[in-house]
């Protein structure tokens, strides 16, 4: 009868590679995200324009100073709540340049028509 000890070290092998790679791929997804800090509160984001390229994936990461916001830009067909002193996170991958206005889309008291700004996709 022959001795599995060989086998069993080559398919050890093979699983310690696969997780090196799975991990190396999930690494990488996470350097090549744009992230952008953006700061909600009445009536105003911060920042206002924000620039990102084509074909890079983005995340949003908001947080409201006050109150219930709402982050909704159309002509990239994104959109979210943004609850207040809580992190809230919105992944997009924007496949087509422009420049596209977002705005506030939960009522936030007069002034609330103000709270808007732009995407530009280069």
């Amino acid at each position: 009868m022959k001795s599995e000890k060989p086998r069993f070290v080559v398919v050890s092998i093979v699983v310690a590679f696969c997780i090196i790679l799975i991990v190396s791929a999930f690494a990488i997804a996470a350097d090549t995200e744009q992230v952008i800090q953006i700061t909600a509160k009445r009536f105003v984001y911060t920042p206002t324009d924000i620039t990102v390229k084509k074909g890079v994936p983005v995340v949003l990461e908001f947080t409201s100073l006050d109150r219930l916001h709402g982050f909704s830009c159309p002509g990239l067909g994104i959109r979210t709540d943004i609850p207040p002193h809580k992190v809230t996170r919105l992944r997009f991958l924007p496949q087509k340049a422009g420049t596209f206005p977002f705005h506030c889309d939960n009522f936030c008291g007069s002034g609330h028509e103000g709270m808007a700004g732009t995407i530009t996709v280069k």
